[in-house]
């Protein structure tokens, strides 16, 4: 599940990395100024690679909760911008891989931590 989460995030910050066309005429129509948008994509790679990279619990923790930001605040930006739609339920989708990977990986902690008591 984690890396169908974490697939879809590289894949969605591949087009803002590059400010791709299409990526600058999405975000200027949501408002959002050129220079965010490879902000944003070099901070998904980055929460990638900390949830990938073993260890680090506090830095996973921090990743969670920055492509969340990232999720939920993209979605309330379609909706606000443009009402809602049905094509924004589909937000729904990343942000229930997000929720059950995060949920695996408290899973995983908790296993690791009563293996070594």
């Amino acid at each position: 599940m984690t890396g169908i989460f974490l697939a879809f995030m590289l894949f969605a910050s591949v087009p803002e990395i590059l400010n791709t066309h299409d990526i600058k005429i999405f975000m200027v129509h949501l408002g959002y100024p050129d220079y965010l948008t490879p902000f944003l994509g070099i901070a998904k790679v980055l929460g990638i690679v900390a949830i990938i990279i073993p260890g680090y619990p506090r830095i996973k923790e921090w990743a969670y909760a920055g492509l969340a930001f990232d999720l939920i605040g993209a979605t309330y930006s379609g909706i606000a911008n443009d009402g809602f739609k049905p094509q924004e339920s589909f937000m729904l989708l990343p942000i229930a891989f997000l929720v059950i990977s995060y949920i695996l990986y408290h899973k995983l902690l908790l296993t690791k931590n009563n293996i070594k008591h």
